[in-house]
């Protein structure tokens, strides 16, 4: 499948104010060249790593400090100056040792020790352009702790569980990765993906790795093509190394999956914080693997919840973007009422990275021709610490719910939030808010519908449950399911267009909480609506359904953990704050919770998944 892409997209990562240090220079200086006005192909850590930036490459490199260094004690009268003037930052009309200095520490370059645990984008692509280390020694890492992790108990309690996040890993990862140092080597660094190992749910089409949608009737599902946001990743530079588990075909939160598992078994995804709870789902798999740190980033699809749920439970940053931002070409269906493809991270800034890669125009997924003149360079340009000041945050008190565990963080995360300077706004519930939030997930009413398309145009000619009913009669699936899968048979093509088509009762609900949310936001004056994304390893009643019963984006971010002292507290329980915007509004919200992160930095790494043993 050739590519489709119609809007250029490099990998970017963060304005971030914390400077790196940096003891030398990257690669061979160039020889010095003027600023470049030209358009630029991608945008890297807009803006605190590109502000600085004197040779047009969009990122401070040893050819801007070679440049500078030539103009040592220019002045404003100086031939040089056009193309150094950026660089004075001490705004003293002279080019010093100081501005070199200063633009040196903008180089994403960190020679000192590198800790594979909690590891961020800017940490690897630093590590790995110092030579300290490389995206084949990542890969491997995290290969190896997939290994020792994944299917092995490591919880010592006798309820404990084995954390089975991962379906398969790729045969091919190590041979991309060293593809990556090449381009490294050769080019630098040409994106903030470059050589980053990824995994990504198991229900995204990947031409070098099976997509069973966590069916053991799928394990033979081995596509030609990779999906649409694969083909972005891919075009990155990442390194595709696993295939996340993740509740059969998308259907729950459990996440129970019966991949490469014999007929009537099947596996349980664990949260590393808790391994006798859910890690959430249906994106599961992801959520416990990037929690434990066993691949850098990670995607989902949502539907329901399906990114934000794993990503509350596992202390995680999730982006549900706005239906029409990502396309869903080549990933396997639920509902495309409500579909939608985003970033799992353990932070906001690899998140925002991740998105920058994935988005695009893709004519195989019409209604992402909306976002055409909507989409920022970079969503790393939102990545600003005082993003809060000045904001109107509006909550509707019948969302918070009343979990011990959930009021406290809620009522410390409102303290938060106004002493970074936001106002915050209570908002009155109404009927069509109620009724919004109450509108049924599509799941039923389309899976059969939207399967039979994916099946058609993906499905390998060798995979024989091609229809509901074949599933069913192969008896590879997940146990005790027959009766949803019945159900989902059971809905006929008009009740299908009854409920999903142009004039069906859901297509309506939705449009209709779209423009009731948006005008709720406008007539408030309002940045965002927060709610407690769920409970402890719980959903808080409806709250999931606000995002994709209007199609607008929603960003979730840690707020903190359960501790004993909490009424009901259930360890290891993380929560998480969601903010939802405006549609296409997704660099507003991640600057929101990119605030929220550096003032809580809330989230913890699992005490049973540390580093490995050294060998």
């Amino acid at each position: 499948m050739a590519l489709r892409r119609t809007r250029t997209t490099a990998a970017a990562a963060t304005g971030i104010v914390s400077m790196l240090a940096v003891s030398a220079f990257v690669g061979t200086p160039a020889v010095a060249e003027p600023i470049n006005t030209a358009a630029s192909t991608g945008v890297f850590l807009a803006p605190y790593y590109t502000e600085l930036d004197l040779t047009g490459d969009e990122q401070v490199t040893s050819a801007d400090l070679e440049l500078l260094a030539q103009a040592l004690g220019a002045t404003a009268t100086s031939p040089s100056w056009a193309a150094v003037s950026t660089a004075d930052v001490d705004v003293d009309g002279t080019i010093t040792l100081t501005d070199i200095a200063t633009v040196s520490t903008r180089i994403i370059y960190d020679d000192g020790p590198f800790d594979l645990i909690e590891a961020t984008t800017i940490d690897m692509q630093a590590a790995m352009n110092a030579g300290v280390t490389s995206s084949v020694e990542l890969t491997q890492a995290y290969l190896d702790r997939i290994d020792a992790y994944d299917r092995v108990k490591v919880d010592p309690a006798t309820t404990g569980r084995a954390l089975n996040s991962i379906i398969s890993t790729n045969s091919t990862a190590l041979a991309a990765a060293a593809a990556a140092d090449a381009t490294r080597a050769a080019e630098g660094m040409t994106s903030m993906l470059l050589g980053i190992p990824l995994a990504v749910k198991d229900n995204y089409n990947t031409k070098d790795m099976p997509t069973t949608a966590g069916c053991s009737c799928w394990d033979g599902n081995q596509t030609s093509d990779d999906a649409f946001m694969v083909e972005g990743l891919r075009a990155a530079g990442s390194v595709i190394l696993a295939k996340a588990s993740l509740d059969e075909f998308a259907l729950g939160f459990s996440s129970a999956f019966s991949s490469f598992q014999e007929p009537g078994a099947s596996l349980l995804v664990a949260s590393p914080y808790n391994t006798t709870r859910t890690a959430g789902g249906s994106s599961g798999g992801t959520g416990a693997a990037i929690a434990a740190n066993l691949a850098g980033i990670g995607f989902g699809s949502d539907t329901g919840g399906s990114i934000r749920v794993p990503s509350s439970y596992n202390q995680l940053v999730g982006i549900r973007p706005t239906v029409g931002l990502s396309s869903r070409d080549g990933i396997v269906p639920l509902a495309l009422t409500q579909d939608t493809g985003g970033p799992i991270a353990r932070s906001v800034t690899d998140a925002a990275v991740a998105l920058d890669a994935v988005v695009g125009v893709d004519p195989a997924d019409p209604i992402t021709a909306e976002q055409t003149g909507l989409v920022p360079d970079s969503y790393t340009e939102y990545l600003d610490p005082t993003a809060l000041q000045g904001t109107r945050i509006g909550y509707v008190a019948s969302m918070v719910g009343t979990n011990a565990t959930v009021l406290r963080l809620w009522n410390e995360a409102l303290d938060k939030l106004r002493a970074q300077g936001a106002e915050i706004v209570v908002i009155p519930s109404s009927p069509t808010l109620t009724a919004t939030l109450d509108e049924s997930s599509g799941s039923t009413n389309e899976f059969k519908h939207d399967l039979a398309i994916y099946t058609q145009t993906y499905l390998n000619p060798a995979v024989t449950a091609r229809s509901i009913p074949e599933l069913l009669a192969s008896g590879r699936m997940v146990p005790n399911r027959s009766t949803t899968y019945t159900a989902r048979e059971n809905v006929t093509e008009e009740a299908y267009q009854r409920w999903a088509g142009p004039t069906g009762t859901h297509t309506a609900a939705i449009a209709t909480g779209s423009t009731f949310v948006t005008s709720l936001l406008d007539d408030n004056n309002l940045d965002s609506i927060i709610y407690p994304s769920t409970g402890q390893y719980t959903t808080i009643s409806t709250n999931m359904r606000l995002s994709p019963n209007t199609g607008m984006p929603s960003v979730t971010v840690p707020m903190g953990q359960s501790i004993p002292t909490d009424a009901g507290a259930v360890a290891g329980a993380g929560v998480n704050l969601e903010f939802l915007g405006r549609n296409y509004d997704e660099g507003t919200l991640i600057g929101l919770t990119y605030a929220f992160e550096q003032a809580t930095h809330a989230r913890t790494t699992p005490a049973l998944y540390g580093a490995l043993p050294t060998r």
